[in-house]
């Protein structure tokens, strides 16, 4: 087990965030760059707003649990002080892109892009106390609550009234985001919200009969037999777990937890691909030909959460299938997504397990998932071994 704190302490602190401060800093703009090539080069200069959040939560959440290191810190002040004069409109929803200038793009169509800057926002204030940061912070998270029976409002392209069905997405992170800013909006709030997601998780969502989550149901709850209502997506089960494990170990239930990692253990199941290895980015339920075309891709974030999953189900419980599925997970996703030439990890790879494009960042991958990941990994299996040694 120390053998493992030390592989994920190392790589995070020597090969992934080095990659996002030598690369990532737009000194000359501000904010940061996320379109990089394999070697950090930038690419493209269009900044998203999601991506922008996500990297001051990594920054600060590193100065706050990891290291005090004064650069962790300005590079998310640097961040913030980008998106705080660019990146809403004036309802104080924030826009999905903008261009280097900070001119917008297109419109706040997507409100994940609030989630993630005021859980960016919300980690900073943790770490400055600065007034700015924890009135936007809660401001945005308010606003992600007015918004999230009809999250994309005049933008969505759904007729009303035909086929209405809700999406997994929002409440899945409506967990965790809930206790990122519980200094923010006290602890009243979020043990109210917490029982709302944990319900829309583990009861609306999931379906008995599988024994999986679906990404989208009818607004009872009930399966719906069309493209949207088949489709599981593995990758969001998994993460989705290890949230509602951590609210499973807030509130001390036995119960929850074990059914969270029956969900997770069922996940790794229907998507591990028994010829290649690795876990299909999305599947049919009924098996019928998904209509994503990258269905059978093999993404970063996916596998980076199930080993997340894994370290916390084994954290929590002693549980072997976790560990060995940790393992598991752990000797292919070194092998095919860490790139210890040039630093960081790959973020999309072919069935067979081969880079499908060579770049560390995009429009949809930044500096979270990664350092999240291995951070979260570090800080579960550090936990486990302390104990180990103690008795």
């Amino acid at each position: 087990m120390k053998d493992f704190v030390n592989k994920y302490k190392s790589e995070l602190v020597n090969n992934v965030l080095p990659f996002w401060e030598r690369h990532s800093i737009d000194q000359e703009q501000g904010g940061f760059f996320t379109c990089l090539e394999r070697d950090g080069s930038v690419f493209d200069t269009d900044k998203f707003m999601w991506l922008q959040g996500r990297q001051i939560w990594t920054m600060a959440t590193m100065y706050d649990k990891l290291e005090a290191k004064d650069q962790w810190k300005k590079i998310a002040e640097h961040g913030a002080r980008f998106i705080l004069d660019n990146g809403r409109d004036v309802n104080g929803d924030w826009y999905f892109s903008l261009d280097r200038s900070g001119r917008p793009l297109v419109q706040p169509y997507n409100i994940f892009s609030d989630c993630f800057a005021t859980m960016g926002l919300g980690a900073l204030y943790k770490i400055t106390g600065t007034d700015e940061y924890g009135q936007v912070a809660l401001h945005t998270f308010n606003r992600i609550l007015e918004r999230q029976q009809h999250p994309k409002g005049v933008y969505s392209k759904l007729i009303p009234g035909t086929r209405d069905l809700k999406g997994f997405s929002l409440p899945m992170i409506l967990s965790n985001l809930s206790l990122e800013l519980e200094h923010i909006v006290g602890t009243p709030t979020v043990d109210g919200l917490i029982d709302q997601v944990i319900y829309e998780v583990m009861e609306v969502f999931y379906q008995p009969e599988s024994g999986l989550i679906m990404e989208s149901v009818h607004l009872d709850g009930s399966f719906s037999d069309s493209f949207d209502g088949r489709l599981v997506n593995p990758g969001h089960i998994i993460e989705a777990m290890w949230f509602m494990m951590d609210l499973a170990d807030r509130r001390g239930d036995v119960n929850l937890m074990n059914k969270c990692i029956t969900i997770a253990l069922r996940a790794l199941e229907f998507g591990w691909d028994e010829q290649y290895g690795g876990i299909f980015y999305f599947k049919d339920i009924l098996n019928r030909p998904p209509q994503q075309l990258e269905w059978d891709q093999k993404l970063w974030w996916v596998h980076l959460e199930a080993l997340v999953c894994m370290a916390k189900g084994y954290q929590y419980t002693g549980n072997e299938s976790c560990k060995l599925w940790f393992e598991k997970l752990d000797a292919y996703a070194f092998e095919k997504f860490a790139d210890p030439e040039y630093g960081e990890w790959f973020g999309y790879l072919n069935r067979l397990g081969q880079p499908l494009l060579t770049l560390k960042g995009g429009k949809w991958k930044g500096c979270f998932h990664v350092p999240r990941a291995l951070f979260k990994v570090y800080e579960s299996l550090q936990s486990v071994y302390k104990l180990h040694v103690a008795t």
